[in-house]
């Protein structure tokens, strides 16, 4: 059965829809294998507002609101959006930090090993390894123990102009 608008005819055809096509892959597939993170779905009370809600990531396009444990794993798209535009990384904090250093985006500062998110200040919005000086470094006093432990932190702090390797 053929339909007609405005002396414009369209046919109708035998192909199925595609309900995952134009959609996300955080909403089709959950993982993506560029990233190697489990996106979530879209479910979150503030999911689709620009901003991403969930705690396993850091960075400038993160909420300014509290962070709830009930958003990890349901703001995908947001999430996946600020992350692919290089405003997030994830560091999952809330979870195994071992697995960090592998989904952790590729960074303008290349050559720099940043080691791994397995330091006790780890995630905490400041640098806690000593081959860093500048801005972004905590304020308390630096240890051996932290050097290539805090990862996430360091490079978000270098990314940003606010620290240089000594």
């Amino acid at each position: 059965m053929a339909a007609t608008l405005a002396g414009c005819q369209f046919l109708p055809t035998n192909e199925p829809e595609d309900p995952a096509k134009d959609k996300p892959a955080a909403l089709v597939g959950g993982t993506t294998a560029a990233s190697g993170i489990d996106w979530g779905d879209d479910v979150g009370e503030w999911a689709n507002d620009g901003e991403c809600d969930d705690k396993r990531f850091s960075g400038d396009g993160m909420t300014s609101t509290p962070l709830l444990d009930e958003d990890i794993g349901h703001d995908a798209t947001d999430c996946r959006t600020a992350y692919e535009a290089g405003k997030l990384t994830y560091s999952i904090s809330t979870g195994d930090k071992s697995q960090a250093a592998a989904t952790r985006p590729q960074s303008a500062s290349g050559g720099i090993d940043w080691g791994d998110d397995r330091g006790d200040w780890a995630n905490d919005g400041e640098c806690d390894d000593s081959r860093f000086t500048g801005a972004g470094m905590t304020s308390t006093p630096l240890l051996d123990e932290d050097i290539r432990h805090d990862a996430t932190d360091c490079r978000e702090q270098f990314e940003r102009g606010r620290l240089q390797l000594k």
